[in-house]
């Protein structure tokens, strides 16, 4: 969760909203994602849309079984999506997202794919208040 931390603050520094992911596969960071959307000119490049290409594309395979996401907000209901597609054995994220949160929606991941909350919750959460506090001035 750290490196998705670490990703999440790349985001912040670009004025994106400051959502960081990583996908690991067998304890390697395969692929990596920051939110881009305002750069990139796309509601798409969302940070975990682009962790999942960049780990599809290292893998060769569309299929992410046998890989973890790592994300600091609770990914979306579009991400979610991508996440069943994908069928990863597992997506861990730090804080909630109450507005826009897939979990909002029901069951939303592959069956298979187990998930995780809360992990580094509050340092996910200080990222996006800070931001949000920042565009409120």
């Amino acid at each position: 969760m750290l490196q998705a931390l670490a990703e999440a603050e790349k985001a912040l520094a670009a004025d994106e909203i400051p959502i960081g992911a990583v996908v690991v596969f067998e304890k390697q960071i395969i692929g990596r994602g920051y939110n881009q959307t305002e750069q990139l000119r796309d509601v798409t490049a969302h940070a975990e849309m682009l962790a999942l290409t960049a780990a599809a594309n290292h893998l060769g395979n569309k299929y992410l079984a046998d890989c973890t996401l790592y994300v600091t907000i609770e990914p979306c209901v579009m991400c979610a999506g991508a996440s069943y597609w994908a069928q990863l054995k597992a997506v861990v994220f730090g804080a909630s997202e109450p507005k826009v949160g897939f979990r909002r929606h029901g069951q939303l991941l592959h069956p298979k794919t187990q998930l995780r909350a809360g992990v580094q919750a509050e340092a996910c959460a200080a990222l996006m208040q800070a931001f949000f506090s920042l565009k409120r001035k």
